[in-house]
């Protein structure tokens, strides 16, 4: 978040929001009880054993004694969450933990403590197993914690935090890109420590039902533990999981089966000499936030847990599902020797027809369905790089860690078995998105807003002013399609995730005289009071042709309003959903940089009949 952004809004200036600075002696002296009460009837775990200080300059240091591209790049193993009668598919059962345990992200490095899920200690993997399920096929997982009592990386119990009283670590599931019912969607407050010795206030049962009713796609499953969901995912808990449909996806002819169709999970990390995770134990406002810094950025890119792999390809088309599972790094991503990604898919949906492009941009959390066809390449070797500034777009450059990813060694031989795979005129087309009359039921407001302290550092981040806490004010209609015009007032970019609902961009247009519209939003948080539509009238960018789909994810460009359909219903067959999605806890919306979103740039969202 770079401190010289002219649009972030100072933690003092929204008066209906930070009531303490408005709040009488007694209403400070009640508010300060509160947080006494809460923590001291809390048992904090204890943070990890206090270790040496450490600088950028030794943690890169650390990274840059590793050989790159010596470690073959894992595949991870794989569960079917289905199984067959009678040569028909079926539902399927299966149990996965969370497990504490040693983990290898090169070869010159001694195991590393992490948290990785998988069907036993033994077995289990970073990233964890990829799930195979079938569209139309439900799938049940019980979710299990064997982990410890205490965090292996630093956590702040000052911003909104899940904190047992009996210690051990907070988990819950959300399957990215699911949908189901709310008691299934892993919401922040439905947490629960190793045995279910204690359990959240959404907390509903162990056994998660994933119906598998959406088109056939990329979705992934990572922790989504109030206020922790950036240190368990930092500590491993992150894995792959797949929709198919044969009947509709066999006639495509993509690259297929497991050397030809691979997930590449992308994370970076930064490591102690000891090979230990290293997380920054002290927030950018160590006075308001012990702990809290608003993004981690590695020095290590990680593919698969191995830094910087390499993968031995034939002269053939190949079929990569790349998921940008980090906390807040974002990828430009390209190939060396003029090779270029054949995309066909962004997140959990196909594109109308395959996208040639030589560079793809990556937001945490986001998903790339690409083609690479090495036997076009004039060499024997091929680089996947990345350019992207990090805070992105206009923080510090890439250098020559972080901008490289990992290598392709391909064969000077001609494929054997041959390439029968195709590169189709066309995909899946689902229904366009549209802000016809009729079409659209209701236009929201979705204005993101960024803190600071008076050393110009941030402290927190909301959505539309208000907690994470705060009632509910999205309540969208099942069954319906909204528009939601997103106002980034900070300086970053930033991936908006809505739970059930799936979402495109259909415009993005720059906010002229922003500062003023930025004062007038600070003092109202009102944007029509503020006049947005006389403001909203600058320059429209592009979206790229690879992100014209329905997706899970859309970046936020700084000091632009991006229109976005949303929709609350099957997007391929236009139906409603087969279950109740009023019922309780309810889903989330938040910004998918996982530092942002624990402090606390999320929100309810709530739907209704």
């Amino acid at each position: 978040m770079p401190n010289t952004s002219p649009i972030r809004v100072p933690a003092t200036s929204l008066p209906h929001l930070l009531l303490v600075n408005s709040m009488t002696m007694g209403g400070k002296l009640k508010l300060a009880l509160l947080f006494i009460i809460m923590f001291s009837t809390t048992e904090a775990r204890p943070e990890p054993p206090v270790q040496p200080p450490i600088t950028e300059a030794i943690l890169h240091g650390i990274a840059a004694s590793l050989t790159m591209f010596v470690d073959e790049l894992e595949q991870m193993p794989k569960l079917y969450g289905y199984s067959f009668s009678n040569g028909l598919p079926v539902a399927g059962s299966l149990t996965i933990g969370m497990f504490e345990k040693h983990w290898k992200f090169h070869r010159d490095f001694p195991g590393t403590t992490v948290f990785a899920y998988g069907t036993s200690q033994e077995s289990a993997t970073v990233p964890g197993p990829t799930i195979e399920a079938l569209q139309g096929v439900p799938t049940s997982i019980t979710w299990q914690n064997h982990l410890p009592q205490h965090h292996i990386l630093p956590w702040d119990p000052t911003i909104p935090t899940a904190v047992p009283k009996k210690g051990g670590v907070p988990t819950v599931v959300h399957l990215h890109g699911g949908v189901h019912e709310s008691k299934n969607d892993g919401h922040p407050l439905a947490w629960f420590t190793s045995d279910f010795q204690e359990t959240g206030s959404a907390w509903s049962g162990s056994e998660y039902h994933y119906p598998n009713i959406q088109h056939p796609g990329n979705l992934w499953y990572h922790d989504h533990a109030l206020g922790l969901t950036r240190a368990n995912l930092l500590a491993g808990l992150v894995g792959p999981y797949v929709i198919r449909n044969p009947h509709v996806e066999t006639s495509l002819d993509l690259p297929s089966g497991e050397e030809f169709d691979q997930h590449l999970v992308l994370f970076d990390r930064s490591f102690r000499t000891d090979g230990s995770l290293y997380m920054n134990s002290t927030g950018d406002n160590p006075s308001i936030h012990p702990q809290w810094q608003p993004e981690f950025f590695g020095d290590a890119i990680i593919v698969n847990g191995k830094a910087w792999p390499y993968l031995k390809v034939q002269r053939r088309k190949y079929r990569f599902r790349i998921i940008n599972s980090g906390n807040a790094r974002y990828y430009g991503l390209s190939l060396s020797n003029g090779l270029d990604f054949i995309s066909v898919g962004s997140d959990s949906s196909y594109l109308p027809t395959p996208v040639n492009t030589n560079t793809l941009l990556l937001a945490p959390s986001e998903i790339a369905d690409v083609i690479i066809d090495f036997s076009t390449s004039s060499a024997n070797e091929a680089f996947l790089s990345n350019d992207a500034p990090y805070p992105y777009p206009t923080g510090n450059a890439v250098d020559g860690l972080n901008g490289k990813v990992m290598k392709f060694i391909i064969s000077p031989r001609n494929p054997n078995p041959p390439d029968n795979s195709k590169i189709p005129a066309s995909l899946i087309n689902y229904p366009a998105a549209s802000t016809s009359v009729g079409i659209t039921t209701k236009t929201r407001y979705i204005v993101m807003y960024e803190y600071q302290s008076a050393t110009g550092n941030p402290t927190h981040l909301y959505i539309n002013g208000k907690r994470f806490e705060d009632p509910v004010t999205e309540t969208p209609k099942t069954g319906s399609t909204e528009l939601w015009e997103v106002i980034n007032l900070t300086g970053d970019n930033h991936p908006l995730h809505v739970h059930l609902g799936t979402i495109q961009a259909i415009r993005v247009r720059q906010i002229i005289n922003l500062t003023i519209f930025t004062n007038c939003m600070t003092i109202n948080n009102d944007a029509i009071k503020c006049n947005v539509s006389a403001h909203a009238i600058g320059k429209l960018i592009d979206i790229p042709a690879y992100e014209r789909t329905w997706k899970n994810v859309v970046k936020m460009r700084p000091g632009y309003m991006t229109s976005v359909i949303v929709n609350f219903h099957l997007i391929d067959t236009n139906a409603s959903y087969p279950f109740d999605a009023t019922t309780e806890p309810g889903y989330v919306y938040h910004c998918h940089i996982l530092d942002h979103e624990d402090n606390a740039m999320i929100r309810p969202l709530k739907l209704v009949s």
